[in-house]
């Protein structure tokens, strides 16, 4: 089978520009092999003396050869990490964020992906119901670990049901095939009440922290609900009440791994400590943040970085007036900070904006929209000098909000400076020196 990598940018001065390749370019084969994705590609550029079949924009296809030291790159990147498209998820699940999306947005977020590569290469969860013999071979045969897995229950019978999947049942046996060819696991549940939590929960805990250290972790994350959900599976958010009981139930497994493994093991999301109005664990408990990408974390991790950065205090010569632009949930843990950051002649408002765009269930920082933060900025009167707005809320390596929008129309909408805080330390350099 030939699969086609399609070259989107060729770094300037590298093999792959004196070589004369462009973006655009097909890349077919190396050495003969066709390559199925940037793992193989990795592998077969191994080799000092390498030959490449390329396919150019006009359909010409051309045999490349070439010599390179053994870890010298070729400095090119590709349109995907997969050559042979990304293997789409085929489940039906109850709690499915992508079911949940208003139309008329861009392509890209419809997008269910299911991949193990993508596990692998950028931390994607996948749930291993399309998992074939010969993917499983593959995994183990190149070491593809750790893997980021979607286990929502080990219960099989509830998993089937809850995955609207037939092949969703054999979760413990996958994991357990996986842990004995020495792949390493960090795990998920996205918890729904009277569903998986529980006696559900409780279960799921035991038998993953069973199979500890290959299972590295376990979060836990709470259903997601949009307003848009008119035709999909009855689901209910957790009350401040229930989110307490969650993190009651948590805390004591978490007692016992540090006891027995020294580490916390099983890790809540912050929405849950947010909800229930209790205090966010501190800096150690997350051992070392393995899921923060999951949002695992996200507050302490901020909280010890906002404490860490230290920045120049002289203020300014005259007034500014600076906004900053956080979702309902953040702004009960920015607005003590900003409280305590006392800078002459500045004044700092938080806007906590409320998301209109999925529903005011949805109280997350980084599921904001550019239309919303407009509209809560209008109607906000009074002095503005500029606007911080989150990074966390813009596309991923992009400067687009969920809804098309960018930074540059909410400064047009405005007529001010919007800049970008993504970290804790951007945050505190732009309040103390605006630029």
């Amino acid at each position: 089978m030939t699969y086609k990598g399609i070259i989107s940018t060729v770094i300037p001065d590298s093999i792959g520009a004196e070589i004369g390749l462009v973006p655009g370019d097909r890349l077919l084969e190396v050495n003969g092999e066709a390559v199925q994705d940037i793992i193989d590609l990795s592998f077969a550029l191994a080799e000092e003396e390498i030959e490449l079949l390329i396919e150019h924009a006009s359909g010409n296809q051309e045999l490349i050869a070439f010599e390179k030291e053994y870890d010298e790159d070729l400095g090119l990147e590709f349109e995907s990490a997969v050559f042979d498209n990304v293997r789409h998820c085929a489940n039906n699940c109850i709690f499915c964020f992508v079911d949940q999306m208003p139309s008329g947005m861009r392509d890209s977020l419809y997008i269910k992906d299911d991949d193990y590569r993508l596990s692998f290469l950028y931390g994607n969860f996948v749930t291993l119901t399309n998992l074939s013999s010969r993917d499983l071979n593959r995994i183990a045969r190149l070491h593809l670990s750790p893997l980021y897995v979607s286990v929502h229950t080990t219960n099989g019978e509830l998993r089937q049901q809850m995955l609207g999947s037939k092949h969703a049942g054999k979760i413990m046996e996958q994991l357990n095939e996986l842990v004995a060819k020495d792949i390493e696991l960090h795990t998920q549940v996205v918890l729904c009440p009277g569903f998986n939590d529980g006696i559900e929960l409780e279960k799921t805990i035991r038998d993953l922290y069973a199979m500890h250290p290959a299972v590295l972790s376990l979060a836990i994350v709470p259903v997601g609900l949009t307003c848009y959900r008119d035709n999909c599976h009855p689901l209910t958010g957790f009350s401040s009440s229930a989110a307490g009981e969650i993190i009651k139930l948590v805390h004591h497994w978490q007692k016992k791994c540090r006891e027995e493994s020294h580490s916390s093991f099983v890790y809540l999301a912050d929405e849950f400590y947010l909800a229930a109005g209790k205090e966010i664990p501190d800096y150690e408990s997350y051992d070392g943040f393995p899921q923060l990408e999951n949002g695992i974390g996200l507050v302490r991790s901020f909280l010890a970085d906002w404490e860490q950065e230290q920045v120049a205090m002289e203020g300014y010569s005259e007034p500014h007036y600076i906004d900053v632009v956080c979702g309902i949930s953040a702004a009960k843990i920015l607005s003590p900070l900003i409280a305590e950051f006392r800078i002459s002649n500045l004044t700092v408002r938080i806007i906590a904006v409320d998301n209109k765009f999925f529903g005011s269930s949805i109280t997350v920082t980084g599921l904001l929209t550019g239309g919303d933060i407009i509209a809560a900025l209008q109607e906000i009167p009074g002095s503005r000098t500029g606007v911080i707005i989150p990074g966390v809320a813009l596309r991923k390596g992009e400067h687009v909000f969920l809804d098309n929008l960018t930074p540059d129309t909410i400064a047009a909408k405005l007529d001010v400076p919007v800049r970008t805080a993504y970290f804790a330390q951007d945050l505190k350099q732009l309040l103390a020196a605006w630029r």
